[in-house]
């Protein structure tokens, strides 16, 4: 729900002067920009929203539209503040107009800006209503705690939400609206479809994702996955039954780094737990807050400036959203079935995976596609080689694992899926080969540092 920005500047005025009134004087404070323009204090910020999307169980795809619309706003502040260095994405991302220029760059402090214009952005495409509006009060107490002079920082919000209109009147047209109301998926018993899993039997998520308008990409289909094998499970000799069978055996007998892996990028954001009568949901971070995580991990070991790391929070973002965009119109156009399902029907009927069954569609693997289009985003930003201690998941109590490279760490992931048991091999293997083709578009026509 989008807050009226006359109900939000209320809010502002109340916290600002709030903050002022606890905060000892600051006039001797003149170095702000050390603490304003740390690239760290944006990390924070969007874990911040990446809070907020995993405390309200976005699944995936909804939570890659919320970073890519708040990342957007923040480097187009970026872009305005360094227009030698930076261009618009204004003109290379599908229907985006051109942004409004700021009149007085004096008074305006452009990371603040983009600070902000992230935060009321993220405010506004996430629920419930003010989720992000504490958080953006104590940007601006900060602000005025450091020395940034008044004018500076009224200056600043002035731009910013210039910038933060703009963009929210944009992504109204992406069709999100409109697939609110949009038919169910439909269950039948037609051989080699997908049904609901247990234990929540759950209807399938987003089964019109694929209408969302794109950013990069020219339609949801450029990248589709190539095709899944025929659904042959009675042929022992099919791609198929070889392929099932190697879901059951892998995941009846894993070593504890197979464990591991399959733990550490489950990135379920609502896991439902069954203890006899008792039903308990847990929660993790989807796929892209587990990548927007990473995004920060590395800007912080490649000793990224503040513009750099918005750029490839933002690069990251926009792969994130198209990827599964592509990704969701494979899912439903194969509706392909679940290895749990033909396991339980043709092998055993107590088998069940190591990690929770997510409620779509198997083919082609979400997490293969998005990831490894990210991996090639990221790689864009901050090189190829740059291995990292990803301690995304140390908050829900799973050990750090050690990462050479965002590609490693995209085949890794694509691969937990095989080890959890949720996704066949092929979906895992032609899902990176949609992904890096999402990424790869991505990457070639996105001019954003010059």
């Amino acid at each position: 729900m989008i807050s009226s920005s006359k109900k939000q500047m209320k809010q502002v005025l109340i916290l600002l002067i709030a903050g002022i009134a606890v905060l000892p004087s600051c006039s001797s404070k003149t170095d702000y920009a050390g603490t304003v323009h740390d690239p760290m204090l944006f990390c924070k910020t969007v874990k911040k929203l990446n809070d907020v999307v995993l405390e309200n169980n976005f699944p995936p795809m909804v939570a890659s539209r919320n970073y890519a619309y708040a990342t957007i706003a923040a480097y187009e502040i970026v872009a305005a503040g360094d227009p030698v260095h930076y261009q618009s994405l204004s003109g290379q991302i599908r229907h985006l107009p051109a942004m409004p220029s700021p009149e007085d760059t004096s008074n305006i402090d452009f990371p603040l800006a983009a600070l902000l214009a992230f935060t009321k952005v993220g405010n506004a495409v996430t629920f419930p209503e003010g989720s992000m509006m504490n958080y953006y009060g104590e940007l601006l107490n900060l602000a005025d705690s450091v020395g940034m002079p008044s004018e500076r920082i009224s200056g600043s919000i002035a731009y910013s939400d210039t910038i933060v209109s703009t963009i929210l009147a944009w992504s109204k047209k992406d069709n999100y609206p409109e697939t609110r109301s949009a038919t169910r998926y439909t269950v039948n018993e037609e051989p080699g479809r997908y049904v609901p899993t247990p234990p929540m039997y759950a209807q399938a998520v987003e089964p019109h994702w694929m209408e969302i308008r794109t950013l990069v990409l020219d339609s949801a289909s450029i990248c589709r996955a190539l095709l899944p094998p025929k659904f042959d499970p009675s042929n022992k000799n099919s791609e198929f039954y070889k392929a099932m069978m190697e879901v059951k055996n892998i995941g009846d007998s894993l070593t504890d780094e197979q464990k591991h892996i399959a733990d550490f990028w489950d990135d379920n954001p609502f896991k439902m737990n069954v203890t006899g009568h008792v039903m308990f949901a847990t929660k993790k971070f989807s796929p892209p807050g587990h990548w927007m995580n990473i995004v920060g991990i590395a800007a912080k070991k490649a000793g990224a400036d503040f513009n750099t790391t918005v750029t490839g929070y933002t690069k990251t973002a926009i792969a994130l959203f198209d990827g599964f965009i592509s990704c969701w119109e494979g899912k439903y156009m194969y509706n392909y079935i679940r290895p749990e399902t033909v396991i339980n029907q043709l092998v055993d009927p107590e088998w069940r995976p190591y990690i929770q069954t997510p409620p779509f569609p198997s083919f082609p693997s979400g997490h293969a596609t998005a990831s490894s289009a990210a991996a090639e985003t990221m790689t864009s930003v901050f090189g190829d080689n740059l291995s990292f201690t990803d301690t995304s998941l140390l908050e829900f109590g799973i050990a750090n694992r050690e990462i050479k490279s965002f590609r490693q760490a995209s085949q890794e992931a694509a691969m937990s899926r095989l080890y959890g048991g949720i996704h066949f091999r092929f979906d895992n293997d032609l899902g990176i080969e949609s992904g890096k083709r999402v990424g790869e578009l991505i990457v070639s026509r996105l001019t954003m540092k010059k």
